[in-house]
């Protein structure tokens, strides 16, 4: 294994940042977090625990960026639908709800590093990466808000509020990454049912 600088077609230290977090996102769900260890990794990308090192004081730090990585996907996913409805609440915050599911299915690795892994003796998560993860639940949160300022949605507490959709939505995605919902039931049918019986829950008026 090598501990060399890049050269002639090695991977570039970008390069290799990649590869690791991308070979231990594949470790983590498919072993688990008290399997993994920095020479495991090392040896799936045929370096040396001293090249991860370099990169990632610990496998916590690793765990860390993994996490942070996937809810700066996840917002810039958000963002996007934030500029086509800007001042469209309801419409916002369904295109939100069909976003974080969508997410989740497609990035089934992410989702599960994301939301259902805690190890019980892992680092404090960062603070400033905590407040970018934040952002996602507060993107909900203002798509309540605005609606509420116009009389759309009936909500008490807009972050509260987000906070049990996205309780609902993650146990949507849940279920299906699990595939715990029965066969017999459509998977476009159940996810669609989902959000508008979420929806329902806030507003004034019927959501279609």
């Amino acid at each position: 294994m090598s501990d060399a600088p890049p050269a002639n077609g090695s991977p570039s230290n970008g390069d290799l940042r990649r590869r690791i977090l991308d070979t231990t996102r594949r470790l983590l769900v498919k072993e688990g977090y008290h399997n993994l260890s920095m020479r495991k990794i090392a040896q799936s990308i045929n370096y040396s625990a001293t090249s991860i090192y370099l990169h990632f004081e610990s496998k916590d730090a690793l765990l860390h960026a993994l996490i942070d990585e996937g809810m700066q996907q996840l917002y810039a996913a958000f963002t996007s639908i934030v500029g086509q409805f800007p001042d469209r609440p309801v419409e916002r915050l369904r295109a939100l709800c069909e976003q974080f599911i969508t997410f989740g299915l497609d990035n089934p690795e992410y989702y599960e590093i994301m939301f259902q892994l805690r190890p019980e003796q892992m680092e404090r998560y960062p603070a400033e990466k905590y407040r970018r993860a934040r952002r996602n639940l507060d993107t909900i949160a203002e798509a309540l808000a605005e609606g509420a300022d116009e009389g759309v949605f009936e909500v008490a507490d807009a972050r509260v509020s987000a906070s049990t959709i996205w309780a609902s939505l993650h146990g949507t995605v849940s279920l299906l990454l699990a595939e715990r919902v029965d066969i017999r039931i459509d998977q476009n049918d159940f996810i669609e049912t989902a959000i508008r019986q979420t929806l329902r829950s806030y507003t004034t008026r019927a959501v279609a």
